[in-house]
């Protein structure tokens, strides 16, 4: 199967378009998930058959196990790793692959401003595969959970599956978009563009297997000073490969999409700073 990046998917996919597509779009998307989704589907109801989805997810015999270690206690909320992210993946006004969430905390004059990056946790036993009609998510190197935008129908099942946010649907192809750990820039040797950007060395990508990666002296180091490791949402049993140290996972996880929605603009809202009383 050739593999096909997102970005030459949407050149291909903007050729084609045609007058009227704006209108059927609109008319789907009254019954397409999205962020504003109010009603929410058992992630269970929504798998296909075992044997529809066991070889995807198992990932190429290559030896490697990517994975993150994301430091909240060096993050200041730059949000270059998001503006890295659209730049490099071409993610439209509205969207987010990754975005970071924040909260103040704290009673004046001792507060502070908690930040929390996200994006597609990677899971070893991802449900977004699992849910997938189209067998258009599987395991690509180094167990990276990627899309397959000539398989992806936009159905959208992934998205109500995904217990982290962290699947949009593309307004213009109307295909399924998540982070694929920067794969184009993994084959040649390259970080992924938010790791590479950020300015706090909060986020760390690499090879688990390799005790000499980015990710794994940041998490020895890390457990080496007694610094506790949390991953996010392990009620959900989906074994994410996303680590992280400091307090604002405790405090900003209630924030975070869950199923059936995205990230989105709104967690910018003024009104979202600080918890209502």
């Amino acid at each position: 199967m050739a593999k096909q990046n997102r970005r030459e998917f949407l050149g291909k996919a903007a050729g084609g378009i045609v007058a009227g597509t704006a209108a059927g779009a609109a008319a789907k998307s009254a019954d397409t998930p999205n962020k504003s989704s109010t009603t929410q589907q058992d992630p269970d109801d929504l798998f296909q058959p075992e044997e529809d989805w066991a070889e995807l997810m198992q990932p190429p015999d290559d030896g490697i196990k990517y994975g993150w270690f994301i430091d909240t206690r060096r993050c200041f909320g730059c949000h270059g790793c998001e503006v890295a992210c659209k730049a490099e993946n071409d993610v439209p006004l509205g969207n987010y692959i990754r975005q970071t969430f924040y909260k103040d905390a704290g009673e004046y004059p001792t507060v502070a401003r908690l930040f929390l990056p996200m994006s597609c946790q990677h899971c070893e036993d991802a449900p977004c595969l699992k849910a997938c009609p189209e067998q258009a998510i599987k395991k690509g190197p180094g167990g990276s959970v990627i899309i397959d935008y000539e398989l992806c129908q936009g159905h959208g099942s992934c998205v109500e599956a995904c217990p982290y946010g962290a699947i949009y649907l593309d307004p213009a192809s109307e295909k399924a978009v998540k982070c694929h750990n920067c794969y184009h820039r993994l084959e040649h040797e390259m970080q992924p563009a938010c790791a590479s950007t950020c300015p706090a060395d909060a986020i760390y990508f690499g090879d688990l297997n390799d005790p000499k990666s980015p990710v794994s002296l940041a998490i020895k180091e890390a457990s080496d000073h007694g610094v506790e490791l949390v991953q996010l949402r392990g009620e959900k049993k989906t074994k994410p490969r996303m680590w992280f140290a400091g307090p604002a996972p405790a405090e900003i996880e209630e924030r975070i999409p869950a199923e059936g929605k995205s990230y989105g603009p709104e967690a910018y809202d003024i009104y979202n700073w600080k918890d209502k009383e």
